[in-house]
């Protein structure tokens, strides 16, 4: 595997997370076969990451999460969207975060 480098903090990145990633799509490497052999003509990886997403959203577990990103990246890879491509895209195109709103206690 190629070793990934990064300037970010440590604590700005999972490393338990995206070796998470790596270990289920070795998996899946080995129960379904190679990601180019299934997607996107055999499955849909964004319909695949949004079923995951609702689990997470109903359970809390964030296993799904891991599933979220591997299906993200197998889109990304393999994309099924008819107008994929890659832009680096400026800050002010970002549609942000969304923020926590608190309620002021009385």
């Amino acid at each position: 595997m190629t070793e990934l480098r990064s300037t970010a903090p440590p604590t700005e990145i999972s490393t338990r997370f995206l070796q998470e990633m790596v270990d289920r799509m070795a998996t899946s490497f080995y129960k379904y076969g190679p990601v180019a052999d299934n997607y996107p003509e055999n499955h849909r990886a964004l319909d695949s990451l949004l079923m995951r997403l609702e689990r997470y959203e109903t359970t809390g577990n964030t296993e799904w999460l891991i599933d979220v990103a591997n299906f993200a990246m197998i889109e990304f890879m393999h994309p099924a969207h008819r107008q994929a491509h890659y832009r680096a895209t400026s800050a002010e195109e970002s549609p942000g975060v969304q923020e926590v709103e608190w309620e002021e206690k009385s």
